[in-house]
Parts: C-alpha cells; structure tokens; sequence
C-alpha cells in the first residue's frame, strides 16, 4: 500500500469537491435567520397589516407565533431525539390555565371569579390561593408543565418504552387530563374555560389593544428565546447524543450512556416550552379550555414541525406560521372546501416532501438552483490520486 506517501498537492482532491463548511457557519447563519424573521415579525408586520386594513390578523398573527414557540418543542423531541409525542396539548393548556388563573383573581380582595357564585362555591379553592403572586404564577407556567413532563416521562422512559408505543401513551395521557379538566366544573369552570381578555393586569383590561401589542413584542421575544435554548441543546455534545440516541439507542445505552436521564430532560425542556406558549396563546386569544387538549389540536402540532422540516428548528417555526395562516386564509376564501387544500398540502409533504420544506432546501432545492444557475453538482473526488500510477499498480496487480 501507499505506506508513508503523503499527500501532495498532486494528490489532494479539485476544485469539484463539496466544500465542507464550518459547523458553527451554519448555525450563525440559521440564527441570522431567525433574528431577521424576529425583526421582521415585530416592527414591519403590524404597520404592514395595518397599510392593508387587515389589523384584526396582527392578533393572530402573535397567536400563530405562540403556536411557533410550541413547534420548536416538538422538535426537540421528535427531529432531534426521536420521539413523537400526541399529548402535548397538556403542557400547553397547564401553561394557558396557570396564567388564566392569575387574571381571575386580579379582583377586589374577598371577590371570587364570577364562575365560582354560579356553582355556588363561597371559598376560594386551597390550589388557587398560590396564584394571586404574580412571581408564583411565572413561575408555574414553566415548571408545572416541566415537572409533569419530567414524571410522565420518567415512568415511561426507564422502562424503555419508545416508538409507536410512546406516541400511544402520550394520547392517552392526554385524554386523561381532557376528561378530567372537562368535568371540574366547580374548580376550573370544566368545559367552560376561563376568560382572560376582560380581566385586568396591572389596571389595564388584557384584552385591550395596548396590553395586547405588549403581549405581542413577549410572543416575539420568548420566540427568539425559546429558539436559542432549543438551539444550544442541539449544538454542543448534548445535541450530539440526542441524535445518536434517535438513530440507535441501544448503542447508546452499550456505549455507556443511560439514555433516560437525557430523555427525561429534553421531555422536560419541551414541555416547559409549551406551556409558555400557552400562556402566551390564552392571553392573546382571550380564553383557556380543554378544547386545547383536544386530540385533533395535538396532532397538527406535529404537522406544523412535519411541513417546516423536522430537525430544523427554524423549520418548525416557518411550518407552524406557513400552515396556520393557510388554514385562516384558506377558511376565510373557500369555507366550503378548504379542507381539502389542507388535506393535499399535508399528502404532498408526506409523499414529496418527506424532509419538510427546509429539508427540500437543504437538498434538492441547492441542486435545481444549480441547474438553473448552470453550476453543476459538486461531487468529493480525487482525480489526481485516482490516476497515480502506484494507485494503478495496486489496482492492477495487488486484487484478492
């Protein structure tokens, strides 16, 4: 063999070769990305809207980014470590209720929320107490539904129950929590809901147009945040091994690793992020029920992540906005036959699309904008070694 042959520049390969950018490149670029659609989002979209007559889409445009903030967390855990939950409307409607419960209780001191005198309830529930702090009820959007998360998880991940099976026990948990929400008429107003667009934060009606643009530009904010923390798990040498973890577990767990704790985490992380989502969703649409853990709501989260690109996360934020103001637009044109149009995108991605629109980039977009820039495709080879004449001798002469 070509023992102790360096290569020269004879030998290294052409300038047909894929160039082999930076990591760390890409990830600055994806970012920038971001940062732009966060800009973009928060100062031209509104007087955008506004210059067309169509104010009323600026609310649901911050709804359609809560939505957004929900999508990063599925991603997390189905692009990048391979599980697929259907029950994540739970930690989306903990985070919604934990806040909802705040705004009802911004009252006179020794009012109850208008809901309790109709069932007759003279005292205020022993859990709904805790809510009338404001750094309490921060708090518990994020770690109530992290907590579950990290529990739910932990049961059904030390037994190793994965695949198929998890995405069952995630629906089925989440029919628990609906029926159980559904039916406390008494305590959380059951099919109900609670309202918060007529309660007052801070003397100002939550509903009303100044508290709402606030409530718009936290959407925007905790968007980026959301992003940078799912970012940075999947970057290091943690994102590393979700992804090992996704491919083969099992070596993984013989390369020495326990892939539980890692999981339990990442679970944890995901559910912590849609229950902000869902606070910031309940506020700006003005009620919280258990319509929100409505199987159907559960399953078109993973669709928005599927449509974007799955582990990519600015994917799974272009996804929930692309499918979310379709289906609006959609609704509003052919209100007749606009599930139809639903149907056919989500059969074209599955079908045509199988890595979501960004995976379509990141592949087969790059080579048709070869084509039509006349670049042809650029392919690793080493023609100069190929040709080398020791290279042909053992060729020739050294075959088994």
């Amino acid at each position: 063999m070509l023992k102790g042959k360096s290569m020269t520049p004879e030998t290294s390969p052409t300038e047909t070769q894929i160039p082999r950018r930076p990591r760390r490149h890409l990830l600055w670029i994806e970012a920038g990305i971001v940062v732009a659609i966060a800009l973009l989002i928060l100062f031209a979209a509104p007087a955008l809207l506004t210059a067309i007559g169509q104010e009323f889409r600026i609310n649901m445009l911050g709804r359609f980014m809560a939505l957004a903030i929900v999508a990063l967390g599925i991603d997390l855990i189905w692009g990048y470590t391979g599980m697929l939950s259907l029950g994540h409307g739970i930690f989306f409607s903990l985070g919604g209720y934990a806040w909802a419960m705040y705004l009802q209780l911004q009252l006179p001191e020794g009012e109850l929320p208008e809901f309790f005198t109709l069932y007759g309830v003279k005292e205020l529930p022993k859990f709904w107490k805790p809510f009338h702090s404001l750094p309490f009820t921060l708090v518990a959007i994020i770690l109530i539904p992290a907590l579950i998360g990290a529990l739910l998880g932990y049961l059904v991940f030390r037994n190793r129950i994965r695949g198929v099976y998890f995405s069952i026990l995630t629906q089925a948990s989440l029919i628990v929590f609906f029926n159980f929400f559904n039916s406390q008429q008494k305590l959380i107003n059951g099919t109900n809901g609670l309202k918060t667009d007529t309660a007052k934060i801070f003397d100002v009606y939550a509903g009303s147009d100044d508290a709402q643009a606030i409530f718009y530009t936290l959407t925007v904010v905790f968007l980026v945040l959301a992003y940078i923390v799912c970012r940075w798990l999947t970057s290091g040498r943690i994102g590393k091994l979700l992804v090992a973890i996704r491919d083969d577990e099992s070596r993984v767990r013989f390369s020495g690793y326990n892939p539980t704790g890692y999981k339990v985490l990442v679970f944890a992380v995901s559910a912590g992020i849609a229950g902000i989502a869902g606070a910031l969703y309940t506020v700006q649409s003005g009620i919280i029920s258990p319509k929100s853990m409505d199987i159907a709501f559960s399953i078109e989260m993973v669709i928005w992540v599927a449509v974007g690109g799955r582990a990519s996360l600015v994917g799974a934020i272009l996804g929930a906005l692309t499918v979310n103001f379709a289906k609006s637009i959609l609704s509003e044109q052919f209100p007749d036959i606009w599930l139809f149009f639903q149907g056919a995108l989500f059969l074209v991605v599955v079908t045509v699309l199988p890595g979501g629109f960004v995976g379509w980039l990141r592949n087969e977009g790059q080579d048709l904008l070869r084509s039509l820039v006349g670049r042809p495709r650029r392919i690793m080879t080493y023609p100069s070694l190929a040709e080398d004449p020791e290279v042909e001798y053992e060729r020739q002469n050294l075959r088994d």
